[in-house]
This record gives structure tokens, C-alpha cells and sequence, in this order.
């Protein structure tokens, strides 16, 4: 694993491959971990062929939005990984941001990772980790976006940001993610730097103080959204004092 303080971040240290097409950009980057791949590298691609999200579902990807994943190697301690996904969530936001014009609907990010504008989804992210046989640990984190294309999504409201007046390709949001990402990635700091991501996490979150329901694997508890705690998990508040701190799980409001 990765020790002492590494040098500054940068865009230089980011490498990029644009692919026409694949099966899933998470499994190419996984596929390059395991052939030797020194890490940093951003795979994306105009189309998919077996994307898949959260817990082994389908996900949709035609030509017209962006599908992106950045392979990662020892990117920190084990201890240090679960505050990942929140700076992932902030560095999307950051993006989404820049090419969205101003005065429009709420963009705000749904506990861990989802980015929302309006209270619909317009952006996934599946965070993927596999030890190698030579003792690295790759850390994949995909990320596909709504650009034009508004795929049918069962479980929540969905929206594309053409439905909210940007004109951005899937190139150009790319160009805001990848600088975004290595901004996010330096203020995390290896999870030195969770105060500070979590800060920024709460100020972009959706819900806080509302009413939801977590679905896991097993059952589903609702309660009031407390926020999320000093290590990026989420603290529901089901009533007479009790506070429960959930790691995984999907939200539901109202």
C-alpha cells in the first residue's frame, strides 16, 4: 500500500484512451489492472455493450452520453477507501456544473454517489476493487452520465442535461470531469483529506433533514436523513434517539 504524503497531483498525471466501443468501460480498465497497468488511466467510450450499475443492473449506454472510467492503482490504505466515492460524487458535480447554465433546477448529489438535477438522475457511478496476483489493488471508478440520451430506469426519475438546456458534448463534459477529478483527488489526499471532501459533500447534498427509506439487501428502514457522518456514512435517524450509520444502500425520499 501507498505510504507518506505522494507528490501534487496533476493533470500530467493522467492518461486518457477514447474506445468507440466496448463492453463496459470498468471492465477494460480492470482488464489493463490486471495486465501490469501503472493506474491513472481514463478509459472512455461512445457506446457499451453490457454496462452495468449498482448491483449487477443493466445499464443503458447508446451513442450521445458519456461513459467513463478511471483505473486507479493503491490509490490509498484500505482503512482510507470508503471516503472515495464521496469525493468521485463531488468531482462529477464539479463537472456537471460547469456545463449546465445558470438559474436552472437544484444539481445536488443523492447519498453515496448519484448526481440528481431536479430530483432526477442524470449520472451513476460504480466504484469496483480487485486485489492483483503481483499485490496491487486496482480501484475502478465508473461513471456514466445523461448527456442526450435519457435511458428508462424502473426505480427512480431519470432526466439527460439536453433536458436542461446544455449544449455539451460527451468530448467537452469529459474535458470538465478530468480536470475536475484530479482537483477532487488531490484535496482527498489519499482519505487525509475526508474533513474536507465531506464538508463539500453537504454542501451539494439532497435531503438532508427529509424523510427516506434505505433499501438493502435484506430489508428496508426509513427514518429522517441526518446527513452523513465523519467517515461518509450515512446517519439515518429512525426515531426515539436512535441514530443508525448505513454503508450501503439505496435512498429513497418521501
Amino acid at each position: 500500500m501507498v505510504s507518506g504524503r505522494q507528490r501534487r497531483i496533476s493533470l500530467d498525471d493522467f492518461r486518457h484512451e477514447a474506445l468507440s466501443e466496448t463492453s463496459s468501460t470498468n471492465s477494460e480498465c480492470l482488464a489493463r489492472a490486471r495486465a501490469g497497468d501503472p493506474g491513472n488511466l481514463w478509459v472512455t467510450a461512445e457506446r457499451q455493450t453490457g454496462g452495468r450499475g449498482r448491483r449487477g443492473r443493466l445499464w443503458v449506454s447508446e451513442r450521445g452520453n458519456l461513459y467513463a472510467s478511471l483505473l486507479l492503482i493503491d490509490p490509498a490504505p484500505m482503512e482510507r477507501l470508503g471516503s472515495l466515492p464521496l469525493a468521485v460524487a463531488v468531482a462529477v458535480h464539479q463537472a456537471i456544473h460547469r456545463v449546465l447554465p445558470p438559474g436552472g433546477e437544484p444539481l445536488e448529489v443523492k447519498w453515496p454517489n448519484d448526481i440528481l438535477i431536479g430530483r432526477k438522475k442524470t449520472c451513476g457511478i460504480l466504484v469496483e476493487g480487485e486485489g492483483l496476483p503481483d499485490g496491487r489493488y486496482a480501484l475502478i471508478v465508473g461513471i456514466g452520465i445523461n448527456v442526450s440520451v435519457m435511458p428508462d430506469n424502473p426505480l427512480y426519475p431519470v432526466t439527460c442535461l439536453r433536458q436542461h438546456a446544455s449544449a455539451a458534448s460527451p468530448e467537452e463534459l469529459f474535458a470538465h470531469l478530468f480536470a475536475a477529478m484530479a482537483e477532487l483527488l488531490e484535496v482527498w489526499d489519499q482519505g487525509r483529506g475526508i474533513a474536507e471532501i465531506t464538508a463539500r459533500w453537504r454542501a451539494i447534498a439532497c435531503g438532508i433533514g427529509e424523510k427516506i427509506t434505505v433499501n438493502l439487501p435484506d430489508q428496508s428502514i426509513s427514518g429522517q436523513f441526518a446527513g452523513i457522518d465523519d467517515n461518509g456514512l450515512l446517519m439515518l435517524d429512525t426515531g426515539a434517539g436512535r441514530i443508525m450509520s448505513i454503508a450501503a444502500g439505496d435512498v429513497f425520499f418521501g
